[in-house]
């Protein structure tokens, strides 16, 4: 709030309420396992090829099987783009022909 009021001095008047989660409410609230929204943090270790785990990207041990969404690459804040990235996977193994 300091860092705020230094662009508006009176900002403090203008909150009308707030509502603070943290990883261990969003856990136990949501089930979010860990608290964390984007299924992993969005750390160099866990990102690209990393994420969700090194080796996998959209891909699963299960064939046919894919994964989508904030837990693989680019990460819950790009919207879409894991579910894009995750079809163009699925057409290049050839899968959508053989189901």
């Amino acid at each position: 709030m300091k860092v705020l009021e230094k662009y508006d001095p009176k900002i403090r008047e203008k909150i009308l309420h707030h509502h603070v989660l943290t990883p261990l409410d969003l856990e136990k609230e949501y089930g979010i396992t860990g608290g964390n929204i984007f299924q992993g943090s969005m750390i160099p270790h866990q990102m690209g090829p990393f994420r969700p785990v090194a080796g996998w990207g959209y891909h699963t041990p299960i064939r046919g099987l894919y994964m989508c969404g904030a837990c693989t690459h680019p990460g819950g804040g790009v919207m879409g783009a894991c579910g894009k990235n995750a079809s163009e996977a699925i057409m290049e193994d050839n899968y959508i022909n053989t189901y």
